[in-house]
């Protein structure tokens, strides 16, 4: 949470907060289904799905770094409701931003240990930091698995808390990041 001070007429994140939010958001939920579903593909097309997979878990990394960057500079909406409420509130939210970090870096990290270097949109090749590495490809390789199954549901409360919000309690908490 920021600690700049909010005024009762602001109660709504930040513009490029509320933009990030929402663009990671999209790009997380084409991003998922895709890294699912390249098992399944045949292989003649499997490379491409890797491709646009991996390119769009890149550009996650970045946006979420620039959202860290967005939410440390900008002032927060006050969260309302009970001590326990609150606190899972937080947690959720910290660890999003936790697994929203660490999935994309294991995924990259995993390909390039894997011996396959990132082409980002096939448009050029990121640097890797480790290059083919067999011996630790499969741990990465699991954590960003695990990290998927784990950011998946994370979303899933996040979104409950949405419902429950929205529908329930009948507050304004979905209209502070629209």
């Amino acid at each position: 949470m920021s600690s700049m001070q909010m005024t009762n007429d602001d109660e709504r994140y930040a513009g490029r907060v509320r933009i990030l939010h929402w663009l990671i958001a999209g790009l997380v939920l084409a991003t998922w289904p895709l890294g699912f579903v390249i098992g399944f593909v045949k292989e003649d097309v499997k490379l491409n799905f890797y491709l646009v997979h991996e390119s769009l878990g890149f550009l996650v990394l970045w946006l979420m770094l620039v959202r860290i960057g967005a939410r440390l500079t900008s002032a927060t909406p006050l969260v309302e409701g009970p001590p326990l409420e609150k606190a899972a509130a937080h947690l959720v939210h910290g660890l999003l931003y936790v697994f929203l970090i660490v999935m994309p870096v294991s995924g990259f990290l995993a390909t390039n240990a894997h011996g396959f270097p990132l082409e980002w949109f096939g448009l050029f090749t990121v640097w890797s930091p480790i290059g083919k590495t067999p011996d630790i490809a499969f741990v990465l390789s699991a954590i960003h698995g695990w990290s998927a199954w784990i950011l998946l549901a994370l979303f899933a409360l996040h979104f409950a808390a949405v419902v429950f919000h929205h529908v329930i309690r009948r507050d304004g908490t979905l209209y502070r990041i629209l």
